[in-house]
């Protein structure tokens, strides 16, 4: 599958974490600062890879029980102190910005909302988009269609097929079916059950793939 099967964008959602960066060095200091706070075994890379889907909110509930909040508490300080100097873009993703500009772009992630601005900030990508929403800013991060349809909203642009919401995970592809938008895959998901199992609407192998379809769209002019 490719950007072939798709109908050419209105707008592009994005995924942050390991779809835009790799900030997963950043994430597992904060999940291993957690755990050793409430005397449990720490995660390796790949286990934080395979695990980490939902946000805070939705999943510390059920590995920290009653006390999550202190939890959460262990975790963003760690992540705060440190998460800039891991955060690396990840290959073609600056191309695939670029190819993206003549639409709208806008981020919707489930890491924290400040923490997600201070990243896209740090990196110098801030520009490139008209909104960056991250775990709490809307009702309900993803998978539900709650930051999702809250970024269109600031963008100015309907929810719809034309609507590309980039991501590498199956959580991805749920919020993006959830808003009634296309659902493409950037990678081959096998930290989340490989391509079949996530069953995108597209998938673009990385970066580079991805930057090359959106020029080639941009070339293209529009249907008399």
């Amino acid at each position: 599958m490719s950007g072939a099967q798709l109908p050419p964008p209105s707008a592009i959602l994005w995924d942050w974490d390991n779809t835009l960066v790799d900030a997963w060095a950043g994430v597992q200091a904060g999940m291993n600062a957690a755990l050793r706070g409430f005397g449990l075994p720490e995660w390796s890379v790949d286990e934080v890879r395979a695990r980490a889907r939902l946000s805070l909110r939705e999943s510390f509930p059920a590995l920290f029980g009653a006390e999550w909040e202190r939890a959460r508490d262990l975790f963003y300080a760690e992540v705060r102190a440190r998460h800039l100097e891991l955060i690396t873009p990840l290959p073609g993703i600056a191309q695939a910005l670029a190819a993206a500009a003549p639409w709208k772009l806008a981020v919707v992630s489930n890491k924290q909302g400040p923490i997600l601005r201070r990243e896209a900030e740090h990196l110098g990508w801030a520009r490139h988009f008209g909104a960056l929403v991250g775990a709490g800013d809307a009702s309900a991060d993803k998978p539900a269609a709650a930051p999702l349809l809250l970024a269109l909203e600031r963008l100015g642009v309907a929810p719809g097929a034309g609507v590309w919401f980039v991501g590498d995970t199956g959580v991805d592809m749920q919020a993006a079916r959830a808003a009634g938008c296309s659902a493409v895959l950037l990678g081959d998901a096998s930290h989340d059950g490989g391509i079949a199992a996530l069953s995108p609407d597209a998938v673009f192998a990385d970066g580079h793939a991805l930057a090359a379809c959106l020029h080639g769209l941009a070339k293209t002019p529009p249907p008399a």
